[in-house]
């Protein structure tokens, strides 16, 4: 521990110190500020430096120290009968004595020391904007963010992590994909509450391809078959949905087997580029028509997982029994059948075997093929639900729209090296 080192740990202590007294001195008249946090934040590092040599006691009784000194104003205040200061800055003036503190307690690990600090100074700044978040939430949207922390912070943990039949079926891999799914249509649902309804056709077609682009096809269909949405507006969300299929595609990859995307991402990206020529060319025509999005669902429901992981489980030992009894051919008819209405377990599964199979050559050179192929049966069933659910007039509009990138997908399988 050189006189350097010691020096370069002070500076560091004041500094931080520094930003959140600063932020404190802008916003919280009478409260530490500008001269009290750096001194706090000085203190801690000083009083870990004396610990080393003389024991863990002295850096104990420094936090009891300053505790009692924050707590002293308080009371004043309280027997005056001041408002409720409130203890926000009490507990970042504790916190930032912790900081100083681990600068030399954990010296190696001093970046985390610096995250904290800073995170103390941008989370105290954005006391508006954070106040203002929890008002918007409704009691549904908390809701749905309680049962993301279920499934990923009470349900995976507690999971067997161990294979089982046809060493395909890991519980808690198989759940951390669920968790993954529900997180990303998460983010989508919490833009839609914000954004509200009015959210336009370009949005909508986003948010709802982020949510569940086969449910934004059914719900634009019937909404077009209610006569609450023009056909050619409703077949512009529907495209611009599917298309952020793709994206999320490649986010999925990119999460579980980044070596296939190397091979996927070209033709992947081809066909968004061609969906999205088919949007560009139907947007020029309607641009100037509004759009409303239809009320979307909470996606974190636990029915709603349990029917995605199910879904995924099976995919998973289909593609092993297919490939144990009828070889790689048949994995293609897996993931045309699988592809039908959701494109989430067959590109997981694939990712996985991928992963698992990195040896195979075919599964190599011809993953990209089965997710390929199971995007254009999922175009093709969406086509079917337009059919089924909504006008005549509609259904023209999605055929149209959808030929382009069909054609090119097909040409991609049958041409692409």
């Amino acid at each position: 521990m050189t006189t350097a080192w010691v020096f370069q740990q002070l500076g560091i202590a004041l500094g931080l110190g520094l930003l959140v007294g600063l932020q404190r001195e802008r916003t919280e008249a009478g409260m530490p500020g500008l001269r009290t946090f750096p001194l706090i934040t000085v203190l801690g590092t000083t009083a870990a430096l004396v610990s080393t040599s003389m024991g863990g006691w002295v850096l104990a009784t420094g936090f009891l120290a300053v505790t009692v000194m924050l707590l002293f104003p308080n009371l004043i205040r309280l027997r005056e009968e001041h408002p409720d200061p409130g203890i926000t800055t009490d507990v970042a003036a504790l916190l930032m004595y912790l900081v100083g503190a681990l600068l030399i307690v954990l010296p190696e690990q001093r970046s985390i020391a610096v995250a904290v600090g800073g995170g103390v100074a941008v989370l105290l700044q954005f006391k508006p904007e954070l106040h203002n978040l929890a008002r918007r939430l409704g009691d549904g949207d908390l809701k749905a963010i309680m049962q993301f922390v279920l499934l990923s912070c009470v349900i995976l943990p507690v999971l067997p992590n161990k294979d089982f039949y046809l060493g395909v079926l890991n519980p808690r891999e198989t759940w951390l994909m669920v968790v993954l799914i529900v997180g990303m249509s998460l983010g989508g649902y919490i833009a839609y509450k914000f954004l509200g309804r009015d959210a336009g056709m370009l949005l909508g077609g986003l948010l709802g391809g982020a949510i569940s682009s086969t449910a934004t096809t059914v719900s634009h269909s019937r909404q077009a078959a209610a006569r609450e949405s023009e056909p050619r507006v409703a077949a512009l969300v529907i495209l611009i949905a599917s298309t952020v299929v793709f994206v999320r595609v490649l986010i999925e990859v990119a999460v579980v087997a980044p070596g296939l995307l190397a091979s996927l991402a070209p033709p992947v990206v081809i066909m968004m580029l061609l969906m999205l020529v088919s949007a560009a060319l139907l947007w020029l025509r309607i641009h100037q028509r509004p759009g409303e999005m239809p009320e979307q669902h909470n996606p974190t429901q636990l029915k709603s997982a349990l029917m995605f992981g199910g879904m995924y489980a099976l995919v998973l030992i289909a593609l092993a029994l297919t490939r144990q009894y009828i070889g790689n051919r048949g994995l293609f008819g897996v993931a045309i059948l699988s592809g039908l209405t959701d494109m989430d377990a067959i590109t997981l599964s694939t990712a996985k075997m991928f992963r698992a199979s990195s040896a195979d050559p075919w599964i190599v050179a011809n993953g990209w093929r089965l997710i390929l192929c199971a995007a254009l049966s999922n175009l093709a069933f969406k086509t079917f639900l337009v059919a089924s659910l909504g006008p005549r007039e509609l259904l023209q509009r999605v055929v149209i729209v959808f030929v382009i990138p069909f054609c090119g997908g097909l040409g991609l399988l049958l041409l692409w090296p």
